[in-house]
């Protein structure tokens, strides 16, 4: 509004959007910054707004973009070595719709490789940051846009969300990420890593925000045949406030255990008492199919990546080893080179579930294991409106800490992954601190398309 009116100009926020992105370089949060393509898209706003032309919803709004969505400016490397050097020939779809509403990228943001990790320190160009502690982690895949955001560096930022990668992350940094439902936006133009729960969403500081980003890229697209019809922008999204309607929030008890940092216990507690004195009716539930969610997961997940991951060989594009006589060299070469150790052990994992004999011990179970949980947030469903939740176990844990340690690591995901496998929205609200600080994160889950009465509803937690 502030452009449209102008009071200020799109060029002005894209500079000290750069200006910021470079005072904080040393949080690692970017992998390329668009500064000469920002700027002249930026003037390009201005002129129009001069000449009294119509400019989109974002128009100079600048914004992050993390480095698994395919555009024509800088490298997509999905902060992997293998991809190193390639230049995309086609723009993602979402990147598409709010490039058409005048948002404006600065720079591409530091990730896991192949978003596949909780902390960004699997990225081949190093950890990012915490916002709040340099000594922590950013959480991950998409730590470089919940920090560019919590930063103030940027309005908003795109994430991926597989299992957390969206809510993590921004429970960590404090600001609100979304996991939308499965579908409701294209996942066309995005680096896979898990085709069945991959989910394109953002990072933004409010409600409103998220809504408006929600309400531009949201949609069938034909590019992909996983999205589903815009019910997004076709919902009422009525207010849910206390004097319109009260709503039922289910409590699980099964993530109310000494797993759980006692901080993190005592934030889900001060907002279960806020809701009450909003009128709300808390109701705790038993959702013992919830426990078998990381086990599926980790079998489900890696046997996608190692398909996905089939395609990189070092012969189309990206990186390609020099040492190498012939093809099957070249091909073991590059991939040894060119992947992170945990995108090596993702791929063991998945082609071993895959392989005779061990295909029905292990993943047909693990699919099993998804319809059960997807019946069992059917069946919360039916005695809730939504779901609170912490988004994990702990805050933000120190560098270092848990790299070396995959079953640690994964741990990390105990609270997130189940949506994925459901495909239902979850929304990561800022909900405190602990007292040295750190945020803490609580995670809105709702049904299926229920995505717009989520954003709506996360204003009572304010």
């Amino acid at each position: 509004m502030k452009i449209a009116n102008q009071k200020v100009t799109a060029e002005r926020l894209v500079r000290d959007a750069l200006e910021k992105a470079k005072h904080f370089a040393d949080y690692n949060i970017f992998t390329f910054l668009n500064e000469e393509a920002a700027l002249k898209k930026a003037r390009e706003i201005d002129s129009r707004i001069k000449k009294g032309e119509k400019v989109g919803r974002l128009a100079g709004v600048p914004y992050a973009l993390k480095d698994n969505f395919l555009s024509p400016e800088g490298e997509t490397t999905a902060s992997a070595h293998i991809l190193g050097g390639f230049n995309s020939p086609i723009t993602a779809t979402a990147v598409a719709k709010l490039e058409a509403e005048d948002a404006i990228m600065i720079g591409r943001t530091n990730l896991d490789a192949f978003a596949h990790g909780s902390s960004t320190e699997n990225s081949y160009y190093g950890p990012t940051l915490n916002a709040h502690d340099k000594k922590r982690v950013a959480g991950g895949s998409s730590g470089g846009s919940a920090v560019a955001v919590a930063l103030d560096i940027v309005e908003f930022a795109t994430g991926t969300d597989t299992g957390g990668s969206i809510r993590q992350p921004a429970s960590f940094n404090g600001v609100y990420g979304l996991k939308p439902t499965y579908g409701c936006i294209s996942r066309y133009g995005v680096v896979a890593m898990a085709s069945s729960t991959d989910c394109i969403g953002f990072f933004a500081k409010t409600p409103e925000d998220m809504d408006l980003l929600m309400s531009i890229t949201s949609g069938q697209d034909t590019k992909d045949m996983t999205t589903l019809p815009d019910y997004y922008n076709n919902d009422s999204g009525e207010p849910t406030n206390p004097s319109k309607r009260h709503s039922r929030i289910g409590i699980i008890k099964d993530f109310d255990n000494d797993s759980v940092a006692p901080e993190i216990r005592e934030a889900l507690k001060s907002k279960i008492e806020l809701l009450k004195s909003k009128g709300h009716e808390i109701v705790e539930l038993e959702m013992p199919a919830l426990k078998y969610a990381l086990a599926a997961y980790y079998i489900i997940v890696p046997a996608e990546v190692a398909s996905n991951l089939s395609r990189y060989d070092g012969v189309r594009y990206g990186f390609r080893s020099e040492i190498s006589s012939h093809l099957d060299e070249l091909y073991d070469h590059t991939r040894s080179e060119g992947f992170m150790p945990e995108n090596k052990r993702r791929i063991m994992i998945g082609n071993f579930v895959l392989s005779s004999g061990f295909y029905d011990a292990y993943f047909l179970k693990a699919a099993k294991a998804r319809t059960l949980i997807i019946q069992e947030y059917e069946k919360a469903f039916s005695k809730c409106d939504f779901l609170l939740t912490p988004v994990s176990p702990s805050p933000a844990f120190k560098l270092g800490e848990k790299v070396n340690d995959p079953v640690a690591m994964y741990l990390e995901d105990v609270m997130s992954v189940s949506l994925n496998l459901a495909g239902v929205p979850g929304l990561a609200i800022p909900a405190g601190e602990t007292k040295s600080g750190l945020p803490i994160g609580l995670q809105l889950v709702g049904p299926r398309r229920s995505d717009k009465t989520l954003i709506e509803f996360s204003r009572e937690l304010i």
